[in-house]
């Protein structure tokens, strides 16, 4: 039995690259020695384990067959007569294929070293078009490794669009579709992901909302703009969905099984930026009717995350002035004096709501329109 280190803990070895997480190949063993060893199993589809101590995953070395469309329709062949070889070669790119040994020695098969050095993500083997994933995987490799210059082999370009002509990618499931870009919104540069996906065909697949730019720009410029101030990956897909209306964000988080909090922020954002676009003429019931559909008194955090990403898009900070001050100004109506005052129930309400009309009113006047400041 030997144990290798792969995947992704040894390419970013080898590129000077932070990694966090190790994931090792077993070969020449059983799912019963490796139990016997104190592994626990935790795979379904295939023999995975869990090292006792430390945690980390283990699999035997594998070999698969392709036999129904989808990324699910493998069937899993582990023996220990299978090769470290062997199991590499059913990996995505050159790059992932390499694995190293106990000693630091290192087992590179497809040329993953020689890629690495000349910045390319290239397919291990033709096997590569029976999986959509890797469509998915490859454009966020091609996000995070942009800056270092990486860019795909023609002949996995190629290979990608033959798997989106096929077919295949339409039996990727939603779950694992989010799960690719949730990932690739924390690369350095997530609008590449988009490029990629756009460059094959697979973008009208996964996110086709995104491939209708009749009256909107592309969203890779917003984008690129909030990836360079905010990591937040919430924040990213609001503004890479800020210019669709919420009619079609909603379906669109739904149908990718999107958190509830991304989801929200996206809706806030498109329904707040073109405030941010057109000339901003406040009146009381206006700014009063903005800062509680955005749920500004309850939320302030979002609140205050859509308000820059809108800010930042659109270089213009006269909205977010008023509308910070605008809860400000409401927030610092007594709620006791109200209730003192004998209101309950719907009367307290509207009498709330009354006099956060009247303080928004006073706000208003004082602000210099000449000089665009607050008094």
């Amino acid at each position: 039995m030997k144990t290798f280190l792969v995947g992704g803990a040894v390419r970013d070895k080898l590129l000077n690259f932070p990694w966090h997480e190790s994931d090792w190949v077993v070969v020449g063993a059983t799912p019963e020695e490796m139990i016997k060893e104190g592994f626990i199993p935790v795979g379904k589809d295939f023999p995975v384990f869990l090292h006792p101590q430390t945690k980390e995953e283990y699999a035997l070395a594998r070999t698969e067959r392709k036999t129904a469309p989808g990324y699910k329709g493998f069937t899993f062949y582990t023996s220990p007569d299978i090769s470290l070889e062997e199991d590499l070669r059913r990996r995505d790119l050159t790059i992932n294929a390499i694995a190293e040994g106990p000693n630091g020695e290192l087992t590179d098969p497809y040329g993953g070293q020689k890629d690495l050095k000349q910045r390319i993500l290239r397919h291990v083997s033709e096997a590569f078009s029976e999986d959509p994933v890797r469509i998915l995987r490859v454009a966020r490799f091609a996000a995070r490794y942009h800056y270092l210059g990486f860019t795909i082999a023609p002949e996995t370009q190629a290979l990608m669009t033959e798997i989106v002509c096929s077919g295949e990618v339409d039996h990727l499931v939603a779950e694992r579709v989010w799960k690719e870009l949730d990932r690739a919104l924390e690369e350095k540069n997530p609008e590449t992901y988009l490029n990629t996906l756009e460059d094959c065909g697979a973008l009208n697949k996964v996110l086709p909302e995104l491939c209708d730019f009749s009256k909107t720009p592309r969203p890779w410029q917003d984008l690129i703009c909030i990836s360079r101030l905010d990591k937040n990956p919430a924040v990213r897909f609001s503004a890479m969905l800020c210019r669709l209306n919420a009619e079609k964000i909603k379906p669109l988080c739904e149908r990718l099984t999107a958190p509830k909090e991304y989801r929200e922020l996206a809706v806030a954002t498109a329904n707040s930026l073109p405030l941010y676009l057109e000339p901003f003429m406040p009146t009381a019931q206006k700014l009063l009717q903005v800062i509680s559909a955005l749920d500004a008194f309850r939320r302030p955090e979002r609140f205050q995350l859509c308000l820059n990403t809108c800010e930042r898009i659109t270089q213009n900070t006269l909205p977010s002035q008023w509308l910070h001050k605008s809860l400000s100004t409401c927030q610092n109506i007594n709620l006791k004096d109200i209730a003192s005052a004998g209101f309950k129930g719907q009367a307290f309400g509207e009498e709330l709501h009354s006099r956060r009309l009247i303080e928004l009113k006073s706000l208003i006047t004082t602000f210099n329109f000449t000089t665009g400041e607050f008094i």
